[in-house]
């Protein structure tokens, strides 16, 4: 271990920051965590749901774990914490001109209604054919649209992947590469890779809540000092340090490594030059407003169902309770009803009780056999910068992790390459990241051939001269 006792700041208290703090102290610094909310865990946070039965304590917003997800296992079992997952048999269906259609074996997608015979062994060719693909950068010179339709066909595009990329991007959908589709197809087909033939996914016993918990001991004991409710409003470069302004007071440190997402640190890394501010404001990110809601009743025993049509106003429907042991959150049913919006929506300032009239009554339709009074409660999460979409050229404009100012470093989830926004890419990106920031002696050469020129180059002279 290094007895570098250089102190760092770490921006940002999700499983990103959470997971370089940790990497960080074992590599013998003294870390600092800035955590604007009062609590950890960024995407990754619970809360709480009041009703008239009780309450319940769970994710914030829905989290599942695949038999592949390594990197989340080898975390997990860093903090004692890999016995602790629960694996379940899940089902999937695809809601499309009022009428659900189940989509968890070979069989359902022969019947599927939508499309032809040919339709579908062109969908099924697409997918093993996307699964296959090791290194998905080649992708990002196509269109998602293009992509689709060339190994899809028209149909399949028009009535399966246009409405399924409508429903995750809205007006971006058409700015979407390849590689943004190619992820998620790896992703899932991943949970089938093992011969299973049905998906199996996990949770963890006592959810994201206990995770952060034991994560927040973990580093404590390790020495690393956790502040919540600490804004960082600027970050400046003063001689030989970083000086964070934040809400409580001026902080001073060696280094700095901000998680914020891409365009809030253009914002507050305010001595960076305009070109690379203008590379960060660049990514193109998708926000969420997601209902958690707690029923009375349960739905249909189906974990995810995609929506097709256009007049739903949600994404897909998350039966967490299909997956999760009901008794874990007292005998009721808990669902998300996700709504995927670009980070400027005007959904952003709408209230709880707007959001409630615009979602519930399109829910009670899919689901007759409920009524309003089963409703014990429905709260909303809206977080603006969620998802940074794969746009043509992505990784050429992607910003580097280091910046024109040698202590300070960037890292977000504008920097997952060749996959998709999940706790498990989180964990590889904060993994990987270590050896731009302070360059592990044990990484290997392939982990560094991983890394694009775009994450490790200095910044371009004519930038730094800007």
């Amino acid at each position: 271990m290094s007895t570098d006792r250089q102190h760092w700041a770490v921006v940002g208290g999700g499983m990103l920051g959470l997971t370089l703090a940790l990497r960080l102290a074992d590599r013998g610094k003294r870390v600092t965590i800035l955590e604007a909310d009062d609590r950890l865990g960024g995407l990754a946070d619970a809360w709480t749901l009041d009703h008239a039965d009780g309450s319940m304590t769970w994710d914030r917003h829905y989290h599942v774990t695949l038999l592949s997800d390594a990197n989340l296992g080898g975390l997990l079992h860093e903090l004692d914490l890999d016995a602790s997952l629960i694996w379940g048999t899940t089902r999937t269906e695809f809601y499309t001109q009022n009428t659900f259609h189940p989509l968890n074996n070979a069989i359902d997608y022969l019947k599927f209604p939508p499309l032809r015979f040919f339709d579908k062994m062109r969908l099924a060719g697409t997918i093993l054919y996307g699964s296959s693909i090791e290194d998905g950068r080649r992708l990002e010179e196509i269109s998602a649209e293009d992509w689709l339709t060339q190994l899809s066909g028209e149909r399949t595009w028009a009535e399966l992947w246009q409405p399924l990329l409508r429903a995750k991007l809205g007006e971006n959908a058409s700015r979407a590469s390849a590689a943004f589709i190619w992820a998620i197809i790896r992703r899932l087909y991943a949970a089938r890779r093992s011969g299973l033939k049905t998906e199996r996914f996990g949770y963890i016993d006592g959810g994201y809540d206990r995770v952060v918990r034991r994560f927040a001991e973990v580093l404590r004991a390790k020495g690393v000092t956790i502040e919540t409710g600490a804004c960082v409003q600027s970050i400046h470069r003063s001689a030989h340090a970083i000086t964070l302004r934040t809400n409580t007071g001026d902080r001073v440190f060696d280094r700095c490594v901000s998680t914020a997402p891409a365009a809030v640190a253009a914002n507050i890394a305010v001595d960076l030059t305009t070109a690379e501010k203008a590379r960060l404001s660049g990514i193109v990110y998708q926000g969420i407003v997601c209902a958690s809601v707690v029923l009375k009743k349960p739905l249909n025993g189906c974990y995810l169902t995609y929506i097709a049509d256009a007049d739903v106003p949600f994404t897909a429907v998350i039966e967490m309770t299909a997956l999760v042991d009901k008794q874990t959150l007292g005998g009721n049913t808990l669902v998300y009803l996700p709504r995927y919006v670009a980070s400027s929506d005007e959904m952003f300032t709408w209230s709880d009780e707007a959001l409630r009239a615009h979602m519930l009554p399109a829910f009670l339709r899919m689901y007759p056999h409920l009524t309003e009074a089963d409703v014990l409660a429905m709260r909303f999460s809206r977080v603006r910068h969620v998802l940074p979409i794969s746009t043509i050229g992505y990784t050429h404009r992607l910003p580097p992790m280091t910046t024109s100012i040698p202590e300070l470093f960037l890292v977000n989830s504008a920097h997952i390459l060749n996959g998709t926004l999940n706790v498990d890419e989180t964990i590889k990106l904060a993994n990987v990241a270590m050896t731009v920031l302070v360059g592990l002696e044990d990484a290997t050469e392939r982990q560094a051939a991983t890394l694009p020129a775009s994450i490790t180059a200095p910044p371009d002279p004519d930038a730094r001269a800007a």
